[in-house]
């Protein structure tokens, strides 16, 4: 670890000093960060931390639901992929004691859930490319509302803020304050009953992990993570369709894609609305403040991408409640036929495989302008950043990719130029044994390869 990373964990451990932290949950929660843990330490460091004293209730969301039933408190519940760093630093400010957030959470009972084991999906539908989702309950399952969104590996304050967080609660509360008056508007917040209850029954899961983590072994191993919920009904619906729907690709549309540009720190008000986008087109401005959408209570930018999700991409009319200068107003935002492909894929977890069943294992990332006019080539082209070494990733590999190589043409098109819409072309117009044919360029030199479509095992 450099210099620069030990010096900021021992500001930070200063600063919980200073502000009154206990020895205890510094010795079990901080310290272990100053080397590197591996997954099977963060998990079990994970538990040492935060059961013991009772604030969270452990990854038991049942023992959750009798305490909100005897309380009478809204449910609040968190899903964390511990391993995942990439959201590490909103958790850490939601769990570590941050001011805004602690007369909020006392008036929740709160499960911390930490993986997806025995988990009712019927309940629970979410983005599973998220590491970092809330649920806001009744105790009777009723859900007030969805916080954690993500649109990008690393990078996550265009999409989540600790005011956001607390924005959300306050309305959960003002939500369960109303309940159960408001019962029908919150109908569609829970989703159609799943096809499998539970993670563990998912096609390609079963008899590979049980109901509950094994802390008696190799706890990490016996983790069904979030992603693996997605990647397997995907990898079902493929095996016996040979294709994916629309659906299925881009789901939990992100609002950005028909220019809905939130505020993270507020419920739902815009920051902007993006120039020729359907949000534009359907008169939002700036400054709104989306209430309602398709009649459900907004609490973030996540209850927005629910429904979003629930939509058809074939094309839908939704109506949006906004407060515009004081002024309550109704919105039709009218989306247009395949309006769901304008998001962006690439960054999900769960493309890894899709590159594999359509690029057999190939990461493309588009060149800029100032690339395109190096390389001497007119229009646009994606480079290869990545050719999987081993099976079953290795397929482009096999058939000549080297890393650095420009694709200019797919099957003799030139308008791709986003992976995300050559993943969707291969996914949805060719199956297992096609020939899909690339022009490249390698250091100046054009070349022709062809990728046989490899079957899904």
């Amino acid at each position: 670890m450099s210099f620069r990373k030990i010096e900021k964990n021992m500001d930070r451990i200063r600063a919980m000093v200073l502000a009154g932290l206990s020895g205890v949950y510094l010795g079990i929660g901080l310290i272990p960060t100053l080397h590197a843990q591996t997954r099977e330490e963060k998990v079990r460091t994970d538990r040492a931390r935060f059961e013991p004293d009772g604030f969270w209730i452990y990854n038991d969301f049942q023992k959750g639901l009798e305490q909100a039933k005897k309380s009478g408190k809204p449910l609040l519940a968190v899903m964390r992929c511990v391993p995942c760093v990439e959201c590490v630093k909103l958790d850490d400010e939601v769990v570590e004691s941050h001011p805004k957030l602690q007369q909020l959470l006392k008036q929740f009972v709160r499960v911390r859930l930490i993986s997806t084991n025995g988990l009712d999906l019927e309940l629970f539908q979410f983005d599973t490319d998220q590491s970092f989702n809330v649920f806001l309950f009744n105790a009777d399952g009723t859900i007030y509302g969805r916080f954690g969104t993500r649109s990008d590996r690393e990078h996550w304050e265009d999409d989540v803020s600790v005011d956001g967080l607390a924005e959300a609660l306050a309305g959960a509360l003002e939500l369960h304050k109303a309940y159960p008056s408001n019962r029908e508007a919150l109908a569609k917040k829970r989703g159609p009953k799943p096809s499998y209850p539970t993670p563990e029954s998912l096609p390609g899961l079963p008899n590979q992990y049980g109901p509950k983590l094994d802390y008696t072994g190799n706890v990490v191993k016996s983790c069904i993570h979030c992603h693996q919920i997605g990647e397997a009904l995907k990898r079902h619906e493929w095996e016996t369709t040979h294709r994916l729907s629309e659906e299925s690709l881009f789901t939990y549309t992100h609002p950005k894609a028909v220019g809905l540009n939130l505020d993270t720190k507020t419920r739902g008000t815009l920051l902007r609305v993006a120039e020729g986008s359907e949000a534009e087109r359907a008169g939002f401005r700036a400054g709104d403040q989306i209430r309602e959408l398709d009649g459900q209570p907004i609490l973030s930018m996540a209850d927005v991408q629910w429904v979003l999700h629930r939509l058809s991409g074939e094309g839908a009319t939704v109506q949006a409640k906004i407060e515009r200068n004081q002024e309550s107003l109704m919105i039709p935002l009218k989306l247009s036929r395949g309006w769901k492909t304008k998001d962006d894929i690439a960054w999900r977890a769960s493309t890894w495989t899709l590159r594999r069943y359509a690029l057999g294992g190939l990461l493309l990332k588009p060149v800029s302008e100032e690339g395109l006019k190096q390389a001497g080539v007119p229009g646009p082209a994606m480079r290869v950043e990545h050719v999987g070494q081993y099976a079953p990733h290795d397929i482009a590999k096999r058939a000549g990719f080297v890393k650095d190589d420009l694709v200019l043409k797919i099957d003799g098109r030139t308008d791709f130029s986003r992976e995300t819409d050559l993943l969707a072309y291969v996914i949805q117009n060719r199956k297992s044994g096609d020939t899909i044919e690339f022009e490249i360029q390698r250091k100046g030199e054009k070349m022709a390869l062809k990728l046989v479509v490899p079957e899904v095992k």
